[in-house]
């Protein structure tokens, strides 16, 4: 496959695990997107569509089944929308079941802590278990995201990452996903030198893009997720 020549570097001489990342910040090239092979990336798109497809079922089981507990457990909307930054910087609407007290705006700064207190014992459950992550297969089904891609942040977020954060564009090169590379090996961040090493693993992931690597993050994903490691 393609990919930029200095993404391969940058990626390469780091270390996301130990240290924060430390390179010159590039421009986001629209014109260099989409640089991965035509057999890489349609095994990501029938991938994609085909699990997705297949979690439906689930999906529509859980709906029904927090539909009935959310009155009494997790009281208000049964979904979060969410602006997200996506392809390109481009903004979407992310959607994931409701873990917190319904609130009208994001008040979390950048770089502060998830709000602790505001997540319902149902909702704990969800996040542990990601399952509140599964409603974003129906972004997957509308083509704004992928299975498995960088994480996206909240759009307010992420524009501050534009602007502090080297190189954070350059993630946004590919679909972002339900599930990454940084998410199975570095974890939840909530520190700029975290948001460093998130970016690094991203920036790692799509040097490396390759369907079997993909894979390899699906199954990491599942370990993670029976290991009880949600945020």
């Amino acid at each position: 496959m393609l990919v930029s020549s200095e993404l391969r570097l940058i990626a390469d001489m780091f270390d996301f695990r130990d240290a924060p990342l430390e390179f010159g910040d590039i421009a986001f090239d629209k014109s260099k997107n989409g640089q991965v092979g035509a057999r890489v990336r349609w095994s990501k798109v029938i991938f994609d569509v085909l699990v997705s497809v297949i979690l439906l079922v689930p999906l529509c089981i859980i709906t029904l089944i927090l539909l009935a507990l959310n009155p009494v457990l997790n009281a208000g909307p049964l979904l979060f929308l969410q602006r997200r930054m996506g392809q390109n910087c481009e903004p979407f609407i992310a959607i994931k079941f409701r873990t917190m007290g319904p609130e009208r705006e994001l008040k979390r700064g950048a770089f502060d802590a998830v709000e602790m207190d505001r997540i319902s014992r149902l909702g704990h459950v969800l996040r542990t278990t990601r399952i509140d992550e599964l409603p974003q297969i129906i972004n997957v089904l509308l083509g704004q995201m992928s299975l498995i891609g960088p994480r996206p942040d909240a759009f307010s977020h992420a524009c501050v990452y534009l602007k502090s954060v080297p190189g954070y564009a350059l993630r946004h090169q590919v679909l972002p996903g339900i599930s990454g590379y940084a998410q199975t090996e570095v974890g939840y961040v909530q520190s700029f030198a975290g948001v460093q090493r998130k970016v690094a693993a991203d920036l790692y992931y799509i040097s490396h893009l390759s369907f079997s690597f993909d894979l390899w993050i699906t199954w990491r994903t599942l370990c993670v997720v029976l290991g009880r490691r949600g945020s």
